[in-house]
């Protein structure tokens, strides 16, 4: 997989019809072998959790779907990989306005699969102190930084921004910032 695709992949929602949640991520799977569109297509999941239930004095945990009728899909957004999901039987559509479908924020995503269970892939450490770089996104976007702390474990760094004369330390994430 190039870099290009990897930085490109978002979480999108895909509604399905009611009760084929788990239907349309098998099709879809199947869908993503049988193209091979494994490069532009990674996870497909069905957001659940558990249900602690007591009935004749027993506890039963059994899984509830936590958005009954949508499918969480990650992807890089290709004319292709588009066509791939919106084609899969049981699909209705993407989640967005008009045609254009809207990717989760990344704070949106760990929460559901924080409450799923799934942990996030930790991205690797490619930042050292003392390097210099630019924030791409939250309040600090197009800040220009020097890393003071580098944390791998959370995935995060302490970055020292220059605002109004002085410079303060920011902790971001990985995926907030770039090299320079």
């Amino acid at each position: 997989m190039d870099e290009n695709t990897e930085n490109k992949k978002q979480w999108y929602v895909i509604h399905t019809y009611s009760g084929y949640e788990n239907k349309v991520k098998a099709n879809l799977e199947k869908r993503v072998e049988s193209m091979n569109m494994g490069d532009k297509i990674f996870r497909i999941l069905v957001p659940m959790e558990d249900e602690v239930e007591i009935k004749d004095g027993k506890k039963k945990i059994s899984k509830r779907k936590v958005f009954p009728g949508y499918v969480l899909v990650e992807m890089a957004m290709t004319d292709d990989s588009w066509y791939v999901v919106r084609n899969t039987s049981g699909v209705t559509g993407f989640v967005g306005s008009g045609t254009k479908p809207i990717p989760l924020h990344e704070s949106e995503v760990r929460v559901i699969l924080k409450q799923m269970g799934v942990e996030e892939p930790r991205p690797r450490a490619i930042y050292n102190i003392g390097q210099n770089i630019r924030v791409i996104s939250g309040p600090f976007e197009n800040f220009i930084g020097t890393i003071e702390e580098v944390h791998p474990e959370k995935g995060k760094i302490k970055v020292l921004v220059s605002m109004f004369g002085r410079e303060t330390p920011v902790e971001l994430e990985y995926s907030q910032v770039e090299n320079v």
